[in-house]
Parts: structure tokens; C-alpha cells; sequence
């Protein structure tokens, strides 16, 4: 930012000169920055162009999350977009807490303020907090940009010497990334999962969002886990506290020790109910692929019981086989055409073949790279198909076939 600090940097970004500014570069492509920034730079200071180009950028990168009306008029930090939750999945969130009656709620570890926004739309009152000033500053002027600043009170704290007894709910964020990229252990988060957990007990009620991937042992007794996905892509998962086991959100996720999945959009939430593991079988007619959500909460055998003799193809595979088509909204159902050992020179002429050209791969249970095989077996045709890379009760194997008809 040159002689600008960040914090500086973007407090020009507010002003109507700023303003201006942005609405300049904003549909700046980035092989046009350089001539853009040298035209610019003859009429404003060097760092002030600087800052709105790299804001015109963030704000190119957040309409996935944030689509492109809202993030046209927000501000973002590189780690925001990054860390920030979808807003369709911070939309859900909310209206489960307003469903729980919740009519206030502390927002702890804020970020750029995208929870904070949905639940300020759900019509709840928010205490957003981050100890960061640069991030405080931008979820406040994403508050008032987006015409929330009376329901959103933004405050540049250490979360943890907050007090939130005084709100219905807490929500926590805590920071999943360090200095050296993404964060695994809980503890290490910032703050670390054990505080959270404790300020959560705290509260009436509480939700705290922690990566995907956390093990099911280190989830608290006290807590609903919740995953979820949004277009099939997991996003996040949740704890839930307090939420009694009754009214509006028991549809959804219990209380203490309940697990579900939740698929966006929809919502569409499956519940667990403790069922076994299912059993292997030979594989059928159709392979089912679970969502990922259902996968992570541990739900397949939930899944496998409503289809018509669902079981694994291998015990360690999360891929269901029946003989029936059934329409489920927790997996995808392909048809399998052919079932070979793996062989890179059997599928390539088996493709050549059926005159397959579009070749998606999916892999579980493979060491193989799906770019790998595409440049080895060379698909060409009018035909498209899709391979499966698995185990099928433990040989590695091959199984072509194509997506089943609704």
C-alpha cells in the first residue's frame, strides 16, 4: 500500500472519492490492470489505486460466495473471502436460529461480517466481533453498505473478554488458518475449540462452526453435530447447544449427541439413527454416491436403508449398490453398464468402443488421478460416460456407466 497502512488504505475506500473510485475499476479484467492503474495513477496517489484495484479484485472473487448484487457493494480482506461462510449457507444458519426463537445473538470472530449479515436479514439483532481492526472496520462498512448498520453493532474486541449474557444466542467462528495455511487441530484453532465449547455451555443457546473434516470422538456430549453441503460441495460443520431437543429445530437436529446432514439448497436434512454399518453385497444394477455431507455425518447406512437392498460394494467404500432405481436426495444414482479389474489398457478400448469423448472420473479408494487417466486412455467420441476408480470388495476395479434417469 506504499506510505498507506492497510487500515488507512481502506478507510479512503469510504469516502466518496473512493467510492467513485471503485464504481471506476470495477469491471477491471486483470490483464487490464496495469493500464489502468497507469492511467489512474496520473490523477490519484499511487496507494489509493492500488487499494481500490485490489478491492475490485476481492470483490470479482466474492460474488460465488456472495453473488453478485451484494458483493458489488461489500468490502472483503484476501483472508475474508477466503474464510467467510456462502451466504446461502450463513441464510440457512440464520433462519434456523430465528426458528429457535432467537431474537439476539453475539457474533464472535465476525470476520467480514457475512454470518452476521444473514442473521441481521432474518430480522435478529447482532453483536459482531473481531479483534482485528482491519476486519472490524470492513464488516462495519459492509454493515452499513448493505443497509443493516441499526440491527448490526460491530466491535473490535478480543472474543474471549466479551461478555454475551445479555444475548438469546452465540455464535462462534473461530479461525481455522495460521501463518503457515490451514489449521486441523482444534485446539489450534483461534480461539481454540475448548473455549468455545465452554462459552457455548455458557449460553441458552449456541452454535459454533468447525471444519468438515473434525473427527466424531472429539465432538463434545453435550453437542448436535450438523454437516453440510451446498450444491454438493461440503462447506462446513456445526455444533449445536441448547437447543432442548424440542420445537422448530428438533426437525433438523436434535439435541445433545444427535447427528444430521443438511444438503443446500433445500434444505433437505437427514437425520441419524444410530444404524449399523450396511452390509456388503454384490454390486447391483445402480451405484449410489452420497453427498459428501452425508458421508462426513457418518450417514450412509441411513441412506443404504431406504433403498431396495442398498449395501456397500466394498466395506471400506462409501458407494451404495441396488438392483432398483430409487430417487433419494442424499446420493446420486448411475447406472453401471460394465464392471472390470482395473486396467488402463481394457478401458481405454472399451471406450474406444462405445465411442466415449466426454469421460468423467471419480475415484474412492485410488491411488489414480483422474487427469492421469484421461491422458492415458484419450477419450474420443460422441459419447460421454462416467468411471468409477473403486474397490469392489477389495480388488481395485472399474465401473463404467452413466448418471440414472430421475
Amino acid at each position: 500500500m506504499n506510505d498507506l497502512d492497510p487500515l488507512s488504505a481502506f478507510a479512503s475506500l469510504l469516502t466518496d472519492q473512493g467510492r467513485a473510485l471503485l464504481d471506476e475499476v470495477r469491471d477491471t479484467e486483470p490483464a487490464q490492470e496495469l493500464a489502468v492503474a497507469t492511467r489512474l495513477r496520473r490523477e490519484h496517489p499511487a496507494e489509493f489505486v492500488s487499494a481500490a484495484l485490489g478491492q475490485a479484485r476481492l470483490r470479482q472473487r466474492a460474488v460465488v460466495k456472495f453473488g453478485a448484487a451484494d458483493a458489488g457493494r461489500m468490502y472483503f480482506t484476501p483472508n475474508g473471502v477466503e474464510q467467510s461462510t456462502r451466504a446461502s449457507v450463513a441464510a440457512y444458519r440464520a433462519r434456523r436460529f430465528q426458528e429457535l426463537g432467537v431474537r439476539s445473538v453475539a457474533d464472535l470472530c465476525c470476520g467480514i461480517g457475512g454470518d452476521a449479515i444473514a442473521l441481521a436479514r432474518a430480522g435478529i439483532r447482532v453483536l459482531a466481533v473481531d479483534r482485528d481492526p482491519l476486519t472490524a472496520a470492513v464488516a462495519r462498512a459492509n454493515a452499513d453498505a448493505l443497509g443493516l448498520g441499526e440491527l448490526i453493532e460491530v466491535r473490535e474486541a478480543d472474543v474471549t473478554e466479551v461478555a454475551t449474557a445479555a444475548y438469546d444466542a452465540v455464535f462462534v467462528d473461530p479461525a481455522r488458518r495460521g501463518g503457515r495455511g490451514r489449521v486441523f487441530d482444534p485446539e489450534a484453532y483461534s480461539p481454540p475449540l475448548s473455549w468455545a465449547v465452554r462459552t457455548a455451555l455458557e449460553a441458552p443457546l449456541a452454535a459454533l462452526k468447525i471444519a468438515p473434516g473434525i473427527p466424531h470422538e472429539t465432538v463434545p456430549a453435550e453437542a448436535g453435530a450438523e454437516w453440510i453441503s451446498d450444491s454438493g460441495d461440503v462447506k462446513e460443520a456445526v455444533l449445536w447447544f441448547g437447543t432442548g431437543g424440542t420445537g422448530p429445530g428438533e426437525a433438523r437436529s436434535g439435541g445433545a449427541g444427535s447427528v444430521c446432514a443438511t444438503l443446500l439448497p433445500g434444505p433437505r436434512t437427514l437425520v441419524g439413527r444410530g444404524l449399523p454399518d450396511p452390509q456388503v453385497r454384490p454390486l447391483g444394477r445402480y451405484l449410489y454416491e452420497p453427498d459428501g455431507a452425508v458421508i462426513r455425518a457418518h450417514l450412509v447406512a441411513e441412506v443404504a436403508e431406504e433403498l431396495d437392498g442398498g449395501g456397500l460394494i466394498d466395506e471400506t467404500i462409501a458407494y451404495i449398490t441396488a438392483d432398483s432405481l430409487k430417487d433419494s436426495p442424499y446420493a446420486t444414482a448411475y447406472e453401471i453398464t460394465d464392471q472390470l479389474p482395473f486396467s488402463v489398457k481394457k478401458l481405454k478400448a472399451l471406450l474406444r468402443e462405445r465411442g466415449v469423448g466426454v469421460l468423467t472420473v471419480k475415484k474412492r479408494g485410488s491411488a489414480v488421478e483422474p487427469e492421469e487417466l484421461r491422458r492415458k486412455v484419450k477419450p474420443q467420441g460422441p459419447n460421454s460416460a462416467t468411471v468409477f476408480l473403486t474397490r469392489v470388495k477389495g480388488a481395485p476395479t472399474m465401473l463404467l456407466g452413466h448418471p440414472a434417469p430421475a
